[in-house]
């Protein structure tokens, strides 16, 4: 599977295997939990971050991966998306500090 993960006008294809997506199922579920904890995204503090405000604080997560070259971290985030939000293929990170505006692409 592939997810585009679109940087300011840089795309940046992450291909995941199929199997990742299964074997890091545990991992997905710690992120969950601490989402379901509640998350600040940028000024707004969000109690029960819904579907699209969990993969946008993904995205938040894939910049910080981006800036320190970790090559592995993103190819988990970029499965934490493909496995809990199927039909999407792509995520526009936005880069000004506004997490909220980061977007989902489908086909």
């Amino acid at each position: 599977m592939k997810l585009n993960v679109v940087v300011e006008d840089q795309i940046y294809p992450v291909t995941v295997p199929d199997a990742l997506i299964s074997e890091a199922a545990d991992f997905f579920d710690k992120m969950d939990a601490d989402m379901d904890k509640g998350w600040q995204m940028s000024r707004d503090w969000v109690d029960n971050p819904n579907l699209e405000q969990r993969c946008q604080i993904i995205g938040d997560k894939m910049l910080t991966a981006m800036h320190n070259d970790n090559k592995k971290m993103m190819m988990l985030l970029s499965a934490y998306i493909l496995a809990r939000a199927p039909g999407v293929t792509g995520i526009r990170i936005d880069t000004n500090g506004e997490m909220l505006e980061t977007e989902l692409e489908t086909s």
